[in-house]
């Protein structure tokens, strides 16, 4: 029997044209032996006829919409749909390098008490030159449960980039999927995991980050501001609830 990796990526009208070399880094993977991916469009204020024409025929692309809901209501409702016992993290505008979902599972088959893992990401700039995006990446390996938490408090900045997530869907539930905030869902999701199980992070690079004028991280109130603020205090107030309950 197959065993599967569900990869979500949500999509909104200004990514729809990155849709398609998505798919080509996705469909490029080679899996380990026995194992086989879906690949999860969530169309944001749309139907998958917004999505039509763009893709090639493939039984693995799975096409859903729903009510603009924002980034984290999309991704959730990917999830909804997803069939595998591991959840990646695929946004609509950014590529998936060779051998980056192999590694993700490899890690998960060989370190069973793993609960998630990251990797190194590279910018992807407007140039098509690639980047180094990194505040200090972590060594390779065990990242400690609450260790990423810790870092963020002090800085309110991941240390390690959320849009490389890959989850054991068991976990993604218990957490609740993503938080239908405005930005930073996967920032919200990173914190509440990581105080839940031990991560992993991989020292070679899991994804091209696509830098672009239309991405959400660009907006004027990303990083400042009464909403900045608000979207700080719940992850803090979501994190810090579910390393109660676990402790």
């Amino acid at each position: 029997m197959i065993r599967t990796i569900s990869v979500v990526t949500p999509v909104h009208d200004q990514a729809l044209q990155f849709l398609p070399s998505a798919f080509e880094s996705l469909a490029s993977q080679k899996l380990p032996g026995g194992w086989g991916f879906e690949w999860l469009i969530q169309v944001d204020g749309g139907t998958g006829d917004d999505v039509a024409g763009l893709l090639p025929a493939d039984p693995r692309v799975k096409i859903g919409g729903n009510r603009r809901g924002g980034p984290g209501v999309a991704r959730t409702m990917a999830w909804g749909r997803s069939t595998g016992e591991l959840v990646k993290v695929l946004d609509a505008d950014d590529l998936l390098p060779d051998g980056a979902l192999a590694r993700d599972i490899e890690v998960m088959e060989a370190h069973p008490t793993i609960g998630w893992t990251v990797s190194r990401v590279l910018d992807l700039m407007p140039d098509g030159s690639l980047q180094h995006y990194t505040l200090g990446d972590p060594e390779p390996g065990v990242l400690a449960r609450g260790e990423m938490f810790d870092y963020w408090s002090e800085t309110f900045r991941p240390q390690v980039h959320p849009a490389t997530l890959c989850i054991r869907e068991p976990l993604l539930a218990e957490v609740g999927g993503w938080m239908a905030l405005p930005a930073s869902e996967d920032t919200a999701l990173l914190m509440g995991l990581d105080v839940l199980a031990d991560g992993w992070f991989i020292s070679e690079t899991g994804l091209h980050y696509r830098k672009h004028p239309g991405q959400t991280t660009n907006h004027a109130d990303h990083r400042s501001g009464p909403e900045w603020e608000a979207r700080m205090s719940v992850i803090r107030r979501h994190a810090d609830a579910l390393r109660r309950r676990r402790s």
